[in-house]
């Protein structure tokens, strides 16, 4: 029997954090650099994000000369299509997934879902309750800590550590980390989570603009496309490529 593909949401109670660019990041890098079968389930609704930047991308990808060329020589290098992405809703997510599943001509390895930033959105919960695993991004900032920690111990209280769920592990990562912030609070944060019993990534992703460098006309360096993988050059410095590694590992992958 097929072995099912692997169900990962990032998922937050807080919006702002980049749960939706983690997605893209992580789909567009592992299936366009890596070689790994992905598809996105968009059930952040109603502004579904995700499928909004695939109809511009590929929008640019048919008016402009300069993205027609680089999706053709990315065809000929890799051999693959665009990744498929379907919006959907958190109460209709599941059954989408695996009717995507079910329908795709190739064995797909990877679902990433992409949840609307609340436990309060009916069929939330239910979803996050059927993942394989859970990422949840978190900055230092006092709201957003306090918040995410909120979302995390609740859902490993009542449906992880109970058994009640699917979930193999939810880890948290600190995103958006400002250099110049000291070591010793993100060490006394560390160690309240850690108190929470809930597990944190090494990987600490800095806050730098190229988060949100899309495709446009000016065809400067690509960093978040659902076309393309991150532009090799922007990669550096962004510490994207260790968050992949020490997540594979996690989900070995």
């Amino acid at each position: 029997m097929e072995q099912k593909p692997l169900f990962i949401a990032f998922s937050t109670q807080k919006g702002g954090v980049g749960k939706t660019a983690f997605t893209v990041l992580l789909s567009s890098y592992l299936h366009y650099q890596q070689g790994k079968s992905i598809a996105v389930v968009d059930c952040d609704f109603p502004q579904h994000s995700i499928m909004e930047m695939r109809k511009r991308d590929q929008g640019l990808v048919i008016s402009d000369p300069h993205f027609k060329r680089m999706a053709y020589e990315q065809f000929k290098e890799i051999g693959r299509k665009a990744f498929p992405i379907v919006s959907s809703n958190p109460i209709d997510a599941l059954d989408d997934a695996k009717r995507l599943v079910s329908d795709s001509k190739s064995k797909i390895d990877i679902v990433f879902f992409d949840l609307p930033g609340t436990m309060n959105s009916k069929g939330v919960v239910s979803t996050l309750r059927e993942m394989d695993y859970i990422f949840a991004p978190v900055s230092a900032d006092r709201l957003v800590l306090a918040s995410t920690l909120s979302f995390a111990s609740s859902l490993n209280e009542n449906l992880i550590s109970i058994g009640k769920s699917s979930v193999k592990g939810m880890y948290l990562f600190w995103t958006m980390v400002d250099g110049r912030e000291k070591t010793p609070l993100y060490e006394a944060y560390d160690a309240a989570i850690g108190e929470l019993g809930l597990s944190l990534l090494n990987t600490r992703i800095p806050d730098t603009k190229r988060f949100r460098r899309e495709m446009d006309e000016t065809h400067r360096a690509v960093f978040r496309s659902t076309v393309f993988p991150p532009d090799k050059q922007l990669i550096k410095g962004s510490n994207v490529d260790d968050l992949v590694a020490e997540i594979s590992q996690i989900i070995k992958f």
